[in-house]
C-alpha cells in the first residue's frame, strides 16, 4: 500500500466543510434552472469555478447560495455533501451553512428542516454521522451577529451544536464579535471562527484570547508570530486546516514547499486537522484531500494518524464517544500502517 492509498483508507472526521461550498456543479446548474436563477454563459460549468483569491471565490459561492431556495433543495445538497464525505472515508462531519444567504427565499426553520432531513437520510444510507454549525457572515457586522445567535438559540435543534463565521475575514478582526461569542457560550453553544486565512496572526490571537474559541478555522498566519505559535501549542489550540484551499485563497500556493504554513504548523507541534472546506469548488473530495496532503506535504503515516486523532479531540462529540473512537481508530490506522510499502 502506498502512502496515498493509506491516506484514503484511514477513517476520517471532517470539521471544516461549508454546505453551500459542497454543492456539486451539476446540482448547482439543476437548482439554478429549477429556481429560475440566471447564470453566466458557459460551455462547461467548471468555467464558472475560476478564481485565484478569496473575494473571487466568494462571488461564485454567493451564486451557488442563490440557487438553493427550498427545503427540498437543502435536503438534496446536505445529502449529497455527506454522501461524498462518506465515500472519502468520512465517518463524522461537523459542517457550516450560511443562513443569511438564503433569507430572501425561506425562513431559518425551513432551512433547518431540509438540512436535517438530508443529514438523517445520509446517516441511514451511508452511516455518516453529522452535526450542523450555522455561520454568521462577518461582513454583516457584530450587532447582527448577536441577533444571529439569538435566532439560532430560538430555533435550536439537537443536531445544531455550535456557531461559527464565514465570508471575508477582513477588515475587522475577530474581537469585534466579542458580544456575539459571549452570548453563544452563555447559551451552551460551541464556538469556532475563521481567522488567519488571509488575516494576520493578530486575528488568530483575538480568536483564541477574546472570542475564546474551541478551535480556529484555517489559522495559517499563526506561523508569522513565533510567540503565538508556542502559546497555541502549549494551550492545545486546534486548527481546522484545508490544504487545497490554500492554493486559491492564500499566499501559500505551493503545498510541497517546506515553508508552507500547514507544514510549519505541524512541525511546530500545533494540533492540525485536515479538511476540505468547499470540496467541489476546489476540485477535491475528502479522500483525495488526504491523499494529496500526504504526498505534497510529505506527511508520514504517524503525522496522518495524529491529524486524525486531533480531529476526534477537536470535535464536539461527547467524551465517551471520543474515548471509544480514539481506541478503535488507533487500532484500525495501525493495522493499515502495517500494510504500507517500504519508502
Amino acid at each position: 500500500m502506498a502512502i496515498e492509498d493509506f491516506a484514503r483508507a484511514i477513517p476520517k472526521i471532517e470539521l471544516h466543510l461549508h454546505l453551500e461550498g459542497s454543492v456539486r456543479p451539476s446540482t448547482f446548474v439543476a437548482l439554478a434552472q429549477k429556481n429560475g436563477l440566471s447564470l453566466p454563459a458557459f460551455d462547461d460549468v467548471m468555467e464558472l469555478y475560476r478564481y485565484d483569491n478569496l473575494i473571487d471565490f466568494l462571488k461564485i459561492y454567493d451564486l451557488v447560495c442563490r440557487a438553493v431556495r427550498r427545503p427540498d433543495d437543502f435536503h438534496r445538497i446536505a445529502y449529497e455533501a455527506l454522501s461524498s464525505a462518506a465515500a472519502g472515508g468520512g465517518r463524522y462531519v461537523e459542517f457550516f451553512f450560511s443562513p443569511h444567504a438564503h433569507a430572501e427565499f425561506l425562513s431559518y426553520p425551513e432551512m433547518l428542516d431540509g438540512i436535517l432531513a438530508g443529514m438523517r437520510d445520509a446517516e441511514t444510507d451511508h452511516g455518516v454521522v453529522s452535526r450542523l454549525i450555522p455561520a454568521h457572515a462577518k461582513p454583516l457586522g457584530p450587532e447582527k451577529g448577536v441577533a444571529f445567535v439569538e435566532m439560532v438559540a430560538e430555533h435550536r435543534r439537537d443536531a445544531v451544536i455550535g456557531i461559527g463565521t464565514d465570508y471575508d475575514e477582513l477588515p475587522d478582526g475577530p474581537a469585534v464579535f466579542r458580544a456575539m461569542y459571549e452570548r453563544a457560550r452563555a447559551l451552551g453553544l460551541h464556538v469556532t471562527t475563521h481567522a488567519g486565512e488571509v488575516g494576520p496572526a493578530a486575528f488568530v490571537r483575538e480568536a483564541v484570547e477574546v472570542l475564546k474559541v474551541e478551535r480556529v478555522d484555517h489559522g495559517y498566519h499563526v506561523v508569522d508570530d513565533p510567540a503565538l505559535v508556542e502559546e497555541c501549542r502549549a494551550a492545545g489550540v486546534f486548527f481546522t486546516c484545508c490544504p487545497s484551499t490554500t492554493l486559491y485563497t492564500t499566499e501559500y500556493t505551493d503545498l510541497s514547499a517546506p515553508d508552507h504554513a500547514i507544514r510549519r504548523m505541524i512541525d511546530a507541534g500545533l494540533k492540525v486537522t485536515l479538511n476540505t472546506d468547499d470540496p467541489p469548488m476546489f476540485g477535491t473530495d475528502l479522500g483525495a484531500e488526504f491523499a494529496m496532503a500526504a504526498k505534497a506535504l510529505a506527511l508520514t503515516p504517524a503525522e496522518l494518524k495524529t491529524c486524525t486523532i486531533n480531529a476526534i479531540d477537536a470535535s464536539w462529540l461527547d467524551e465517551g464517544t471520543k474515548r471509544t473512537w480514539r481506541a478503535e481508530w488507533t487500532a484500525e490506522i495501525d493495522r493499515l500502517a502495517a500494510e504500507l510499502l517500504p519508502s
